[in-house]
């Protein structure tokens, strides 16, 4: 069999669902191939931690809605089912494939976190792979507006490809990490603004100047409200400081992002990547 022919057997196919009712319906889905490496969950923290539960239900979800079989999830702390030790018991299904990819689970790129998964990936006794982290991508931006519905800032977007007008009149992403995460999360602010057909600026989260600027800047723009959107999974140590940032900009903030479905086709859609860029 040609180097080709391999690359495609292993990848991938993609199926359709039937259709189903409400805002996921007609998901695109993907049907891996038997003993397909595993896709494993990069999760920051240790396993009792708040990124736990919302792992374990995409977890369930990359599972029953895109791939077909199990998807894992190794913790970057502590020892109970650590991504180090759940590496290691991997096996090598195929000579010319890794065992695993590893998919971080984080919103936006993380120094830390990046560093953790190459690291384990590097000490793992069987071909692994790291790929990139969730975000940025308009899936993510679907989940924030989607985290405003549901506090009340947004109507929700009932009717794929509709734009839907925003209950408040600018929004703020509000973002951890570094100047390279801030600069990420803006081109979500980008996607989230032609959703809602309002202005968005993105700010640090531990930034209360930055937060307070921005919210001065869309008010002398015309809005006469302002919402914060956390572009938080619910996971970083960051999420107890969303009430400090919404009064700071003094508007009302949606939930962190949390276990939403657009995160397991996000999970999905990475593995997908870094499998095909390994083989090509």
């Amino acid at each position: 069999m040609s180097p080709e022919s391999q690359a495609s057997e292993a990848l991938p196919s993609r199926r359709r669902r039937a259709p189903r009712g409400g805002r996921h319906r007609g998901d695109e889905s993907f049907l891996l191939p038997p003993d397909s490496p595993a896709l494993v969950l990069a999760v920051p923290g240790p396993a009792g931690g708040p990124g736990a539960a919302i792992a374990a239900e995409i977890a369930r979800l990359v599972e029953i809605e895109h791939t077909g079989q199990p998807a894992l999830v190794g913790h970057l702390d502590g020892d109970g089912a650590a991504l180090a030790g759940l590496l290691s018991g991997l096996e090598r299904h195929r000579p010319d494939e890794p065992a695993a990819v590893v998919v971080p689970f984080c919103g936006l790129f993380d120094a830390a976190v990046s560093r953790a998964v190459t690291a384990a990936a590097e000490r793992a006794p069987v071909p692994v792979i790291a790929a990139e982290p969730l975000g940025p991508h308009p899936l993510i931006a679907e989940a924030l507006h989607d985290r405003l519905a549901d506090a009340g800032l947004a109507r929700a977007d009932r009717i794929r490809m509709m734009t839907m007008v925003t209950a408040a009149g600018g929004v703020v992403v509000a973002t951890p990490g570094d100047a390279r995460a801030v600069a990420q999360a803006e081109v979500t602010g980008v996607l989230l603004a032609s959703r809602l057909a309002c202005p968005v600026f993105t700010a640090p989260l531990a930034d209360a100047g930055a937060l307070r600027d921005a919210a001065d800047r869309l008010r002398a723009s015309g809005a006469s409200t302002v919402a914060l959107a956390p572009h938080l999974i619910g996971h970083e140590p960051e999420v107890a400081a969303i009430e400090q940032a919404a009064a700071a900009i003094g508007g009302g903030h949606a939930a962190p992002i949390g276990a939403h479905p657009a995160l397991a086709r996000l999970a999905a859609l990475r593995y997908t990547e870094a499998l095909a860029g390994a083989l090509a």
